[in-house]
């Protein structure tokens, strides 16, 4: 969707909120080339008439109770607080039905997964699985490979991510054992598509090349080890460390809230050899208060082969 995002983020104060216009309308990590994709607002008058939508966020600035008490009912995950966002907004969106969330396919009494969405629009009937995801760049390899970009705990890999969207996710909706189940929601059988958002960490120093079938406009940060954090780090500089929780949206600091030198001294010192990776960012004034410059993640001198389980 090609809304400016920074200038609506400039004017949302609530977390939550930031959030929410994050999800919505931050660009996806892959151009479709590998699976397909499809925005879940694509058929919604949201996105033929962005100001509705710019003025349905405002609204919720204004009275967020509704968005916090919606939120507050899931699981504090970042992927499962991705898709409570999403769901959220589906339940509001002009010309969309939300049929389903987090439907679950069982067969002779197993789980064999479930879909994150499904949901009906003027295009028909859709199955959309979500994700959230942030992948750090080889140091020592080109890049191209998705199968080199691995998640900060070193677990997760954007090409295991893709292969399963591809061979099990994505095709769940049609298979035998979903078909009991979506037709008491559905009598239209649905299209499945994917949706991915987040971020891609680069090495520092140095640089790689993006994964193939990545979105020439995603977003973007710097990953590091830990030896490397004094050659970086130069005086005068504001950096903080962020929450799980607060990894979507740019961070905003109100002035109180600012980190001192001392503070991240203190942190940084106090981190152990092997500790998990941290995410930074670096924080610039805006008025009476600090909006972030880059974001990096800061990894054990290790990783990605000794890292934290």
């Amino acid at each position: 969707m090609n809304l400016p995002l920074d200038d609506l983020l400039a004017q949302l104060r609530q977390p939550q909120v930031r959030d929410l216009a994050w999800a919505l309308l931050s660009p996806a990590l892959l151009d479709g080339s590998e699976l397909p994709l499809r925005h879940p607002l694509a058929a919604s008058r949201w996105l033929v008439e962005p100001q509705r939508l710019v003025d349905w966020l405002l609204h919720q600035e204004a009275h967020s109770a509704a968005l916090r008490e919606h939120l507050a009912n899931g699981s504090s995950r970042l992927g499962r607080y991705y898709e409570r966002l999403w769901q959220f907004a589906l339940q509001a969106a002009p010309d969309v039905r939300l049929l389903a969330a987090n439907l679950p396919i069982r067969q002779a009494g197993h789980t064999l997964g479930e879909l994150d969405l499904l949901l009906q629009d003027d295009e028909g009937v859709h199955h959309l699985e979500l994700a959230i995801k942030l992948y750090l760049g080889p140091d020592v390899l080109p890049g191209t490979d998705a199968a080199d970009w691995l998640g900060p705990s070193s677990e997760d890999r954007l090409g295991l991510k893709l292969d399963h969207l591809a061979r099990h996710q994505l095709p769940l909706a049609s298979s035998l054992a979903a078909r009991t189940t979506l037709t008491e929601l559905t009598t239209q059988p649905p299209r499945s598509a994917a949706w991915l958002g987040g971020y891609l960490f680069y090495p520092w120093p140095g640089d790689c090349h993006p994964p193939s079938g990545c979105n020439p406009e995603h977003l973007r940060g710097r990953w590091l080890r830990r030896s490397d954090w004094a050659r970086l780090a130069t005086a005068g500089q504001h950096w903080q460390p962020q929450a799980r929780q607060a990894w979507l949206a740019p961070a905003r600091v109100p002035t109180a809230a600012l980190w001192s030198p001392a503070q991240l001294a203190a942190r940084m010192e106090g981190l152990p050899e092997q500790a998990p990776a941290q995410l930074l960012v670096r924080l610039e004034r805006d008025g009476d208060e600090w909006r972030e410059g880059e974001r990096l993640f800061l990894v054990n001198d290790q990783w990605p082969h000794c890292a934290p389980r």
